[in-house]
Formats: C-alpha cells, sequence, structure tokens
C-alpha cells in the first residue's frame, strides 16, 4: 500500500466531486470554491492582457470550457492517485505485472467513460468497486455538465435579451424617460407594461446569476446587449422617475419600487462573482436633458439630495459597469 497516494487520491475527489455538485446543483450557493476562483482569475488575466472588446467577449466561453476541463483533469487525477495508492491494484491480464504510472492513467481514462478495454483489471473486489465508481463519477460527470453547459447558454440569451429590450428604449438613463413621455397628456403613457416585464425578467436574471455567476463574464461586444449597462440604465431611469420627476407627473410608484427590488436582487449577486463597489459615486443624470421634453422636474438640488442617499447603490452600479469593461455612462453607439 502507498497511504500517501490514497490519502491524495481522496482528498483529490471529494475536492472536486464537491466542486461539481456545489456550481451545478445548489442554487443558493454559487460557483463551487476551485470553479469560483478559476473563473476570477481568468477574467482578471483577460484583463490585464487586453481590454479588446473581442478578447473580453472570449471570457464566458473560455471559463466555462476551462471550468469543465477542470473537473476533468482533477477527476482523472485523483482516482489516479487512488489506485496509484495499492502497488498491485491494477495488472496486465497480458504480462501479468502491476500497472505503471502511464498504465494508471490510461486506465482511468477509458474507465471513466466507458467500461474499460480489458487492457488492465483490478486485482480485488475493492478495486473492482473503485472502478465502478469511477465510471459513475465519468457518467454522472458528463450528464451535469451537459446540463449546465444548456443553463448557462440560455441565461446568457436571455440576460443579452433583456439588455437589447432596455437599451432599445435609451442608451442613457434620460433617453429611457424621454421615451415615455407622452408630451400632449403631460403624463408617462404605457411605460407600466414594460416596466414591470422588465422588472420580472431582471428577477429571474438575479436568480440566474446567484446559481451561475459564471454569467457575470459572459461579455458583449455591444453595449446595446451588455446587461452590466442595461442595469445601471435601468435603476438610474427608476430613479429620475422616482425622484427627478414632480410628483404629480410620476408614474406609478409602486411599481416603480417593485421595479427596484429587481434591480437590489442582482446587486445582491455582485459577492459571488468578486465585483466590488466602485471608490466614488458616478457622474448623475442630468435633468437638464429630461426637460427638453417639458417634462416636469423637481428643483436639481432636490435631486442630487435624493441621489446622496443612494450613493451606496450608485457606487454598485459602477463596480458593474467597470468590472465588464464599460464606461459610465454608456456611451451610445
Amino acid at each position: 500500500m502507498q497511504p500517501l497516494y490514497l490519502v491524495a487520491g481522496i482528498v483529490v475527489l471529494v475536492a472536486v466531486i464537491v466542486d461539481i455538485l456545489w456550481t451545478t446543483l445548489w442554487v443558493d450557493g454559487g460557483s463551487g470554491p476551485l470553479s469560483g476562483r478559476l473563473t476570477t482569475v481568468t477574467w482578471r488575466g483577460l484583463r490585464a492582457v487586453s481590454s479588446d472588446r473581442r478578447t473580453l467577449s472570449t471570457a464566458g466561453p473560455l471559463i466555462l470550457t476551462l471550468t469543465l476541463a477542470m473537473w476533468i483533469a482533477l477527476l482523472w487525477l485523483g482516482w489516479t492517485l487512488l489506485f496509484a495508492g495499492g502497488q498491485t491494484a491494477l495488472i496486465s491480464p497480458q504480462t501479468g505485472e502491476p500497472a505503471d504510472w502511464s498504465g494508471r492513467f490510461y486506465y482511468v481514462a477509458y474507465t471513466m467513460f466507458t467500461n474499460g478495454n480489458g487492457d488492465y483489471s483490478p486485482t480485488t473486489g475493492t478495486w473492482e468497486i473503485a472502478s465502478s465508481f469511477t465510471t459513475a463519477t465519468g457518467m454522472a460527470f458528463v450528464t451535469l455538465g451537459v446540463s449546465y453547459v444548456l443553463t448557462v447558454l440560455g441565461a446568457v440569451s436571455e440576460k443579452r435579451s433583456f439588455a437589447s429590450d432596455v437599451t432599445g428604449l435609451g442608451e442613457r438613463s434620460e433617453a429611457f424617460v424621454r421615451a415615455s413621455w407622452a408630451g400632449d397628456d403631460e403624463e408617462f403613457r404605457g411605460i407600466d407594461l414594460p416596466m414591470n416585464s422588465l422588472a420580472d425578467r431582471l428577477s429571474l436574471l438575479a436568480d440566474q446569476h446567484k446559481a451561475y455567476p459564471i454569467l457575470h463574464y459572459y461579455h458583449s461586444e455591444r453595449a446595446s446587449r451588455a446587461s452590466a449597462i442595461a442595469v445601471p440604465i435601468f435603476d438610474e431611469a427608476l430613479t429620475i422617475f422616482r425622484h427627478g420627476v414632480s410628483e404629480d407627473a410620476q408614474p406609478n410608484p409602486t411599481q416603480i419600487e417593485d421595479a427596484r427590488s429587481s434591480v437590489d436582487s442582482y446587486l445582491d449577486t455582485l459577492e459571488t462573482a468578486f465585483i466590488d463597489p466602485a471608490d466614488e459615486v458616478p457622474p448623475a443624470p442630468e435633468l437638464a436633458h429630461v426637460r427638453e421634453d417639458e417634462i416636469p422636474t423637481v428643483a436639481d438640488e432636490e435631486f442630487a439630495e435624493a441621489l446622496a442617499t443612494r450613493s451606496e447603490r450608485r457606487r454598485k452600479l459602477l463596480g458593474v459597469v467597470r468590472a465588464d469593461a464599460w464606461h459610465w455612462p454608456p456611451i451610445e453607439e
């Protein structure tokens, strides 16, 4: 027996299995300890190498690929070390010789994804059971891995659709507000349904980002399809509706607060992706642009006071923008 290899194999297997189950099945857990750190290191490495939009757009697929590769490699290594714990755990039926390191790697690779090919055989019942578990973990990984990939890619499509719908109403918060102003009727007409729809979709995206923090690293080459741009636009527009527009002209305050709660849910996911608030508060929306459409607003001083009470929230929004390598305010394309 080689107890050192045996213990090392068990430790590696426990670590990777916990990470796989944590990442793929625990909805409230976010990324596992190993995959979470791999995600952060890969993103920061790409940011350090280049700020090119095309390069950063590869971050999500690259991180997903590296995560899957890490799980395979650690499962492979863990089982190989485990079989190395017994000097005669595996033998060659043709020669009767125990498997060397290359033979163990070869045996584990075949056994993880098939039932083996007969080149090596376990010598005792204990190692036969270990071989069965090797096949089971390989098959389970394939199932969980495929499900994880499909779920992540579906959520990526949803977040980009959400961003397109927000920026379609305005690529700045002021433009978003002006787009819903009826003008002659001196009221915001038709904004209730879009606001409710966007709030519901953002709540869903928040849940998906909490369950799969890798979504934060799927970078879009276009600002109009980047959720890191759309969420601040949406929230700043809600701030203008609630605190910048005169009270008698505001949309339904209950709907505004409900929509803001969906943004709160999204901001709560930032810690799982190691995204920190910015050190400074971003520039304030300009009510002068809103007044261009003769929308009744409060005084600039009153609006500034309201924004001051939301400094921490706005620093988080700026942190989201910068973490995704964009600028505030978003640049219109």
